[in-house]
């Protein structure tokens, strides 16, 4: 499907490990890849995705590098350390990051590779682990036209809608947006399904039911409210953890507070989400806010 010589990709969390699958599958090109657990990497090998000793061994052996890690700290760590991706990489390389950070991260990548002549993305991701097993991610890309189409095909292997944002950083800055809506979103509709069962007024399901048809209808509801808070499941494996949403809202707040803009919702948001931490839920899928609402804990 392309002619990348050869492409790598370091992160294999829960949305890295699927994502690397699909390039691997969809692209034509060889992967390797690295990670600091084994067993992604042994289960990936089925695929055909070779193993890199290291970061600096992928860095070494790829055109294309993928990276795509929890948050600011690791993409510090595995992109500006010691041993790490800018220190490793050769002029003629692209680097794109698919991790959720800051805006100025991203700008700050994009600085520290072009002066060694190498070219960067940001490209995080949006929608549903399922979504990253099954192709049809939305990827939203920060970088140069001319870069966008170049990684337009490779990323098209592992999302069905890939849209170009504008320079570095602004796939960031729709992404933080995208989230802070989504939990802000999650929020609202805990808080009516508290309402409905605690006043005995309407029967939960009937209520998300009916909200689907009209105005309120949205993909958080049918998704989160549907498959999470209505049956007040909230897993610990395979689903975005309360500790990711309020990284990812301590993002938003921060690009909010340096455009000099008060964001009064999502700073309440925000204190929701700590409390259920706090509570007990700090790796429950965060919809678990609705325990929060109610007043119970873990």
């Amino acid at each position: 499907m392309t002619d990348a010589k050869m492409l790598g990709f370091i992160g294999l969390g829960v949305m890295g490990e699927p994502m690397c699958r699909n390039l691997a599958k969809k692209s034509g090109a060889r992967v390797v890849a690295f990670d600091v657990r084994p067993g992604p990497l042994a289960a990936l090998a089925a695929d055909g995705v070779e193993r890199g000793a290291s970061v600096a061994d992928v860095v070494a052996r790829a055109d294309t590098i993928f990276v795509c890690l929890p948050g600011e700290r690791e993409v510090r760590a595995v992109c500006l350390g010691e041993g790490g991706v800018a220190a490793s990489a050769r002029a003629g390389q692209t680097v794109v990051d698919c991790s959720t950070a800051p805006v100025a991260l991203a700008r700050e990548l994009a600085a520290t590779l072009a002066a060694r002549g190498v070219a960067f993305a940001d490209a995080p991701v949006a929608r549903t682990a399922q979504a990253a097993r099954d192709g049809t991610l939305s990827i939203m890309v920060g970088g140069g036209a001319d870069v966008f189409a170049r990684i337009r095909p490779l990323l098209a292997c592992m999302g069905s809608e890939v849209t170009h944002c504008g320079p570095a950083g602004a796939g960031q800055a729709v992404k933080l947006m995208n989230n802070m809506v989504v939990a802000q979103t999650v929020v609202a509709l805990a808080e009516a399904l508290a309402v409905a069962r605690a006043s005995g007024a309407v029967d939960p399901r009937v209520l998300l039911d009916t909200l689907a048809k009209g105005s309120a209808d949205s993909f958080v509801l049918r998704n989160h409210g549907m498959k999470a808070l209505l049956p007040d499941t909230h897993p610990t494996e395979g689903a975005f953890p309360t500790t990711y949403i309020i990284k990812d809202l301590t993002y938003a707040l921060g690009l909010a507070e340096s455009a000099g803009v008060t964001l009064e919702q999502a700073q309440t948001t925000k204190r929701l989400m700590e409390r259920t931490a706090a509570a007990g839920y700090a790796k429950h899928y965060y919809t678990a806010v609705l325990r929060t609402i109610e007043g119970r804990s873990g």
